[in-house]
């Protein structure tokens, strides 16, 4: 590179430029100036002067430092108590929850002893009610339409042969007692819609009652979930869950084998592992369902309308 002073020519040659000329290297000379240790400017020099005086980075950037550091601090600490918090809390929510679920067993084994007087004044009811019909004409014939009507609104417990089909989670174990590979996440387990898809299933085949655990199905059985727990009619199941239908087993049997519902069911057994089987019953029987809650009615004129 050429410094300016050094071309040739020096200020004679500059004086027969022509006006406005500028030399081609003349914006590299601060360059030059730099490369060379001259020229600097001396607010450069002062401001390293400060810097060298004050002991290295400037004020502002030890300060952001040491917020950085500040925080940082703070959110380990946070992070500790919120720890310590947990850990305490721990056995407080595990008594809580064995309270729950003792309370929740009490309630339900209180429920299924109302249920089963139930059954008994229902019982006594009927054989009562038998005994006062049988002394006329008239009053056989109101009994066996009574009796038609019960069946048809699963108001009278139900028995004969039928087909038994069970379901169940798939085991958390394999036979070797080592844990189970997970399939997919909650794939193993029986939910309401499977239980629904069965129960339809069933019914389309020609069912003439249907029982979830010995709980009786009617036209308005709803068959949801909460939690992880099947609610049949607002009461909880726990599996395997054993679904009951009465009818002639082989005819069942026959209608429900490769019907949708046996598709789908034999799908989650050979994908998710869950237990699937359906077994002939020669005499099962089925209690009355819980009384249907009437939400508005109207009296019958004469002519029974």
């Amino acid at each position: 590179m050429i410094a300016p002073e050094d071309t040739p020519g020096g200020p004679e040659e500059d004086a027969r430029r022509p006006p406005g000329w500028r030399r081609p290297d003349a914006s590299m000379s601060l360059l030059a100036d730099l490369f060379a240790g001259k020229h600097l400017d001396p607010g450069y020099a002062e401001a390293a002067a400060r810097r060298a005086a004050a002991g290295g980075a400037p004020p502002r950037r030890r300060l952001r430092g040491a917020g950085v550091l500040l925080v940082l601090a703070l959110t380990g600490t946070l992070v500790a108590v919120a720890g310590i918090e947990v850990h305490r809390s721990e056995p407080v929510a595990a008594e809580r929850r064995s309270r729950l679920v003792d309370e929740i067993h009490a309630r339900t084994a209180e429920t299924d002893g109302l249920q089963h007087r139930l059954d008994r004044l229902r019982a006594d009811t009927e054989r009562r009610r038998a005994a006062a019909l049988a002394r006329s004409d008239e009053g056989r014939r109101a009994r066996g339409r009574l009796t038609r009507a019960a069946a048809a609104a699963a108001a009278a417990p139900a028995t004969g042969g039928g087909l038994v089909v069970t379901l169940a989670d798939a085991p958390r174990e394999d036979p070797a007692g080592h844990p189970a590979p997970d399939r997919a996440p909650g794939g193993g387990r029986v939910y309401d819609q499977d239980l629904q898809v069965l129960v339809n299933g069933l019914w389309a085949a020609g069912a003439d009652a249907i029982g979830v655990n010995g709980q009786r199905l009617t036209a308005t059985t709803a068959i949801r979930t909460a939690g992880e727990a099947i609610l049949v009619d607002y009461r909880p199941l726990s599996g395997p869950y054993e679904v009951t239908a009465l009818g002639d087993p082989g005819d069942l049997r026959d209608a429900f084998t490769g019907s949708a519902a046996d598709r789908r069911l034999k799908a989650l057994k050979d994908r998710f592992g869950i237990g699937y089987g359906t077994r002939r019953a020669g005499e099962v029987r089925l209690p009355a369902a819980g009384p249907l809650r009437l939400r508005h009615a109207v009296p019958r004129d004469e002519d029974g309308q």
